[in-house]
């Protein structure tokens, strides 16, 4: 099969598109034929080496955690699933990844994929979609009628956050550049503070929930905003907990974990209008290089998508 992988950890020039074994199943997993993958912070962070702590790699190996595609084959466990099924998922991290042809998968990993979308947008949704729900719901215990800050609103976590945040009945405040201001309103956010010409920390107060894609002097200023309990999610890691809980708050550092419940909830939520996933731009898999350009630009509106089959 053909497949993107990495011989050395470095810039994009080592995602090299080349011939590749195709993948052995086990007993408790599905072969899926990868129609598209997407690309996350964590690609590239991964095929810098910044990641070795946490994802242990030999090489060459295939990055990659998002997939949608066909089920070709089921290990001899699986019930669940059937060749043919369309599915989509967040493959384990440890794993060869969804740069390629064809991908490994655990059954207990995958759902089935929203029937509204085609394989390109729902190969958008998984690690994404899995973040932003997990960030509200599972550590930030977001409410109806609570206040929630929301950084990097315009990205690929933030778009699905924004929606499923209005979706929860929650206040929705955004932080974006002028140009996004008004694409989150109409994804739903009740608010938009543009980064570039004000501070964020001199006009909220009595926040219940901030969600952090930035890290670093936004999430330290996102300590003043949050009323006394409050909570600052982060997917980037907690900079000072000392000082959050010295002011009385929670701090929460995550990495989204693969919960087919979750994905599942997900489609639903897609297939009746109240979700979707935002692309930005959609590249072939041999341009895996350009699409981690992209995305390290730091700027990306919603999800940039690797197109395979």
């Amino acid at each position: 099969m053909k497949a993107i992988q990495i011989h050395q950890y470095g810039g994009p020039e080592q995602l090299i598109y080349e011939e590749a074994p195709m993948p052995d199943i086990r007993e408790d997993d599905v072969l899926i034929r990868v129609m598209a993958t997407s690309v996350n912070p964590i690609d590239w962070k991964v095929r810098k080496g910044n990641m070795k702590s946490t994802v242990v790699r030999t090489f060459p190996f295939i990055p990659g955690w998002d997939v949608s595609g066909i089920i070709e084959k089921v290990g001899k466990k699986i019930s669940s699933f059937k060749v043919g099924d369309e599915v989509y998922a967040r493959p384990d991290t440890t794993r060869n990844g969804t740069y390629a042809e064809y991908v490994a998968v655990r059954a207990s990993e995958i759902a089935l994929k929203p029937t509204k979308l085609d394989h390109q947008f729902a190969a958008a949704v998984p690690l994404a979609g899995l973040t932003a729900w997990q960030g509200l719901f599972d550590h930030g215990q977001l409410q109806a009628g609570q206040k929630i800050l929301i950084h990097g609103a315009a990205g690929g976590v933030g778009t699905f956050a924004v929606q499923l945040a209005k979706w929860k009945g929650a206040y929705v405040i955004g932080t974006a550049s002028e140009k996004n201001i008004e694409f989150l309103k109409g994804l739903g956010a009740d608010e938009v503070i543009n980064y570039e010409s004000e501070h964020f920390e001199n006009k909220l107060k009595d926040i219940d929930v901030v969600f952090d894609t930035i890290g670093g002097e936004v999430q330290m200023n996102s300590q003043k905003v949050l009323k006394p309990g409050g909570i600052l999610v982060s997917t980037v890691g907690i900079k000072d907990d000392a000082s959050i809980k010295a002011k009385g708050l929670q701090g929460i550092s995550f990495m989204a974990k693969s919960l087919p419940d979750q994905l599942q909830q997900m489609a639903a939520l897609i297939d009746t209008g109240k979700l979707k996933p935002v692309i930005s731009k959609t590249f072939p898999l041999q341009e895996a290089a350009q699409a981690h350009r992209e995305s390290e630009k730091g700027h990306t509106r919603g999800k940039i998508v690797l197109k395979v089959h």
